[in-house]
């Protein structure tokens, strides 16, 4: 059928859904920063915003070819990649992919061309958004996957396209019929290949709002927060958990991209200028210990200005990772009642569990109760695998069918692959089931419970606990060991070491650790190699750290008795 008038279309005009009408009412309000570029020194209010979102997205309509607008408008899956650091123009990237009924999909500006390739090939993308910073990877991704694999793929600069004088809200409108499928495609973010070749998770246009809802009201976001953004914006939690929410309540996204500088976040902090602070276990760790080694050491007026700055965040939250209970108390010595908040999901899933910043009864250890409106259980009553059924998860992976199928069960519940405890309300994760349950002597092991005890002791920087197969125990408990710096201990209070024996190791953790949790194997490594997301790559550091041949770096434990009887 027909329709009686015109299509309400135009270079002004966005499509009709709710991110582009809330955003469009904010910068009815007045000038009110939406975002702060940190990094490359732009801050833009809501209307700067969306005129450059327009710009972009009908530059973007003019560069491609007819077959393609044919298939956007037909509502077809049409892939854009968005090559950009966090800040300001992957938000008007994001935004005007979304704008021109595209899937977004992100890559990190710090792949080689040819891991690119792979993203790029898998998602099977028209065209690449590439930030000023990555105009040189954007052309060189562009000519290498034209010339052997997809012909027509483009590279469309950024930089030239935004910061143009912004547009009154009300030269800006929302269209009365040109509208955006509210639960279409939207989103892909691979996983990070822990497992196999990473693949590429589906999530839904309504993961833009109703997702981002959810979490902006559990956190009472509204417009005068301001969240720091130091997060990678290729993964769900950059997107999902520091992004989002505050685009939908009017908040200020303060970005800063280039690389985590320890110093300056918290001269950043003792601003007390902002309300929240999201970050992965390893951000928390290295606070915690330029605190210890050089902010304490300060005058006492001038540390106090330090600790009120985080005394005045309203929720410090940490997520990709679990977080080390003995850097928990620390955090909570030096500022009492302000709990970091965990929470526990996945590029699948995103937030399944989460502390509610009010919960002043949420176990130590604990992530925390299930989203409202998730649903949620163990395999085995109140332990095992975590099923999940969510209105806001993935649909599924990207020209994928085997593995979309394979993630559910017959119920249709999705197979996390890690493993948890229940008590109560509350939840416990011990671990990835590939690798963080181990299997020693008869007894099951969470690879978790293990680091959060050698964290505990003060002369540990970092550890990583995995299972090396082994005739007399099945798995051997083994770790891998970053110590802290000597320095740190001279100017701090804790005595420190600059070896480590594997009898020191199970000597000091006798009294907090059953023997049969015991590491029987150590290695002492400089550092520990990590993922874009916090994570450490488990699988593929155990055949590097202990490779079945031995290493003579590699410490061993025997026991006595079965020495004896030998």
């Amino acid at each position: 059928m027909v329709s009686p008038t015109p299509r309400h279309v135009g270079p002004r005009v966005f499509p009709n859904f709710p991110l582009f009408s809330k955003l469009l009412g904010y910068a009815a309000r007045g000038d009110s920063i939406v975002i702060k570029d940190i990094t490359n020194g732009f801050s833009a209010t809501h209307a700067q915003l969306l005129t450059d979102v327009l710009n972009v997205r009908n530059v973007l309509l003019d560069s491609i070819d007819a077959q393609t607008e044919e298939e956007l408008q037909r509502g077809d899956e049409v892939f854009f990649n968005l090559l950009t650091p966090g800040g300001y123009e992957f938000t008007v990237g994001f935004l005007a992919i979304l704008a021109i009924g595209g899937v977004i999909v992100p890559l990190s500006p710090a792949l080689p061309v040819k891991e690119a390739t792979y993203f790029v090939q898998t998602s099977r993308a028209v065209a690449v958004l590439t930030a000023s910073k990555c105009v040189k990877l954007g052309q060189d991704l562009s000519a290498e996957v034209s010339r052997t694999v997809l012909p027509k793929y483009q590279s469309l600069e950024l930089g030239p396209l935004v910061r143009r004088p912004p547009l009154a809200a009300e030269q800006m409108f929302i269209s009365r019929d040109d509208f955006l499928d509210y639960n279409g495609s939207g989103l892909v973010i691979f996983t990070s290949g822990t497992t196999g070749p990473p693949k590429g998770a589906m999530r839904r246009r309504s993961f833009f709002d109703a997702y981002a809802q959810v979490f902006a009201n559990m956190f009472y976001l509204g417009p005068n927060d301001v969240v720091m953004h130091n997060l990678p914006v290729h993964h769900v939690t950059g997107i999902g958990t520091s992004f989002l929410p505050y685009l939908v309540s009017g908040a200020c996204i303060e970005f800063h991209s280039g690389g985590f500088d320890v110093a300056k976040v918290w001269d950043r902090w003792r601003r007390k200028d902002l309300t929240l602070f999201s970050g992965v276990p390893t951000i928390y760790m290295r606070m915690m210990q330029y605190y210890e080694v050089h902010i304490s050491k300060l005058p006492e007026k001038e540390r106090q200005e330090y600790v009120d700055g985080v005394n005045n965040l309203r929720a410090l939250m940490c997520g990709t990772a679990a977080l080390p209970r003995p850097l928990q108390r620390k955090w909570l010595q030096l500022v009492p009642g302000k709990r970091i908040l965990e929470r526990y999901g996945s590029t699948e899933c995103s937030s399944t569990f989460t502390i509610h910043p009010d919960d002043d009864k949420c176990p130590d250890g604990s992530v925390g109760k299930v989203v409202a409106g998730l649903d949620v259980k163990l395999s085995e009553g109140d332990t095992g695998e975590i099923l999940i059924k969510s209105p806001y998860m993935f649909s599924k992976y990207i020209f994928n069918e085997k593995a979309t199928a394979d993630a559910f069960d017959a119920d249709g519940y999705y197979k996390s692959g890690d493993i948890g405890r229940r008590e109560g309300d509350y939840f416990f994760i011990l671990g990835r089931a590939s690798v963080d349950i181990l299997k020693s002597g008869g007894y099951k092991i969470s690879a978790l419970d293990v680091e959060r005890e050698v964290l505990g002791l003060d002369y540990i920087s970092e550890v990583a606990v995995v299972g090396v197969d082994d005739e007399e125990f099945g798995d051997r408990v083994a770790a891998a060991i970053v110590l802290k710096p000597v320095s740190s201990f001279q100017q701090g209070r804790c005595g420190g070491i600059k070896s480590l024996t594997l009898d020191k190791l199970r000597q000091d953790l006798r009294s907090i650790l059953a023997g049969y949790k015991m590491p029987t194997m150590l290695r002492i490594v400089p550092d520990l190699p990590k993922t874009a997301s916090g994570k450490v790559p488990k699988k593929v550091l155990k055949p590097q750290l202990f490779p079945p041949q031995g290493h003579p770096d590699v410490q061993v434990w025997h026991s006595k008795k079965n020495l004896a009887r030998l």
